[in-house]
């Protein structure tokens, strides 16, 4: 496997930071770096995230594409992403709407920027692919996971919808009623399943997922750049406006969801569960 570098002058954030890019030659690598919340997505998060990507947006847009051929999307820890940061809305008590929606606008802005990039993404999973963090995966152009990930959507269950454009993306991939199945049981969706579906691109061991991916990635910067960038416009830029206002309003209703009651005790009675190991 290659080494992996960061150029000072291409390196967004410290090696502590929630999210990090680094660059290897024509390959970015966005990388979850929250391993010790599962990625959750709190403020702080997203906002270096949305950073991040306007970031890849900003050198893939210059001539040439800034030397990026392509971007791999990836996480550390065991989790690809758990979703939202549930102790963080729990915590903003009656500002919580205002919060989630602050959370969801800078996710979006990100998710919106992955899907709309000239270059190829893909996203390497594992573990929990959770909440938002479904989305997140569902706006690469490909998505190779692990033989560990088990994807959920989980909004329903605790009286919230899906955001990070999963209601956008699911029946598009996969038709309304599987998209509808996964959104109203939350049942956990199994790679093999995944992948017949057409979620996932390829399912690897979790050993092999980082080479694998890896190897993707760089044969896909090593490739015709123009040509895949024109295939890429032809395929999914015709949806993008569309998605751009799916994401405003799965922001709103996540964020009025969030200021209910119900659903702010059920988000305090799931923390309350996680904490005693039945959750």
């Amino acid at each position: 496997m290659t080494t992996r570098t960061q150029p000072a002058d291409e390196q967004l954030a410290s090696s502590n930071a929630p999210v990090r890019l680094e660059r290897d030659g024509a390959v970015v690598h966005l990388v979850l770096a929250s391993a010790e919340t599962g990625n959750a997505f709190d403020l702080d998060f997203v906002t270096e995230l949305r950073r991040a990507v306007e970031q890849v947006v900003a050198w893939t847009g210059e001539p040439g594409r800034g030397g990026v051929g392509a971007v791999l999307l990836r996480a550390e820890g065991r989790n690809f992403s758990v979703g939202g940061d549930l102790k963080a809305f729990v915590a903003q008590g009656d500002d919580v709407g205002e919060y989630v929606m602050s959370v969801a606008n800078a996710a979006h802005a990100a998710v919106l920027g992955l899907a709309g990039l000239s270059v190829p993404v893909i996203a390497e999973v594992h573990g929990a692919v959770a909440g938002g963090g479904v989305g997140l995966a569902l706006s690469a152009d490909l998505v190779v996971a692990a033989r560990s990930a088990k994807l959920r959507l989980a909004y329903t269950a605790l009286g919230l919808t899906p955001d990070c454009g999963a209601s956008w993306f699911l029946p598009r991939l996969v038709g309304e009623r599987r998209a509808l199945d996964l959104v109203f049981t939350n049942r956990v969706l199994r790679p093999t399943e995944a992948e017949q579906w057409g979620l996932f691109s390829r399912v690897v061991d979790d050993e092999d997922l980082p080479s694998v991916s890896e190897e993707l990635a760089r044969s896909l910067a090593a490739g015709h750049i123009r040509a895949l960038s024109r295939a890429k416009l032809l395929i999914r830029a015709g949806h993008l406006d569309g998605l751009r206002d799916h994401l405003e309003c799965e922001a709103e209703f996540i964020a009025e969801a969030s200021t209910r009651p119900e659903v702010r005790a059920a988000m305090s009675q799931f923390l309350n569960g996680s904490r005693r190991g039945r959750a």
